[in-house]
């Protein structure tokens, strides 16, 4: 008979250790289907009435997946840039009266503009503003 409580030899071996998983790599973002590509282009010109935030979010991950996108958002990014530093502008004139009328006029242009530029780019059509600069190429 054996000594149930008796150590053999085979269980002073450790046990192998746990395996890993293998790393997995980054999946490169599926491009974006023709429509996709004009509603996120869109969008980037219509977010630009709440500020340059959205115009660079949708550039930033939207960039690499469609060129109609692409295109468009770097055009709102940089309409966004040009309204502020109309913003800055305005705040050092606020010393002066002019300040607080010119703060108004440069968010009615970015309104009216954003608008402008998001029924075109809807439509599929590139829009260019008709003034900005083009800081992000």
């Amino acid at each position: 008979m054996t000594d149930p409580n008796a150590q053999s030899s085979e269980s002073n071996v450790p046990p192998p250790p746990p395996q890993q998983p293998a790393a997995q790599q980054p999946v490169a973002a599926a491009p974006l289907s023709p429509e996709q590509d004009i509603q996120w282009g869109s969008f980037a010109h219509l977010g630009g009435i709440l500020g340059f935030l959205p115009s660079l979010i949708i550039w930033l991950v939207f960039k690499d997946r469609g060129s109609f996108t692409n295109t468009e958002a770097k055009e709102a990014l940089n309409f966004q840039i040009t309204l502020i530093f109309g913003y800055i502008i305005a705040a050092i004139l606020w010393i002066v009266v002019i300040g607080a009328i010119l703060s108004w006029v440069v968010w009615i242009v970015g309104v009216v503009f954003s608008i402008i530029a998001f029924l075109q780019a809807k439509d599929g059509k590139h829009y260019r503003y008709p003034f900005a600069i083009r800081l992000i190429k």
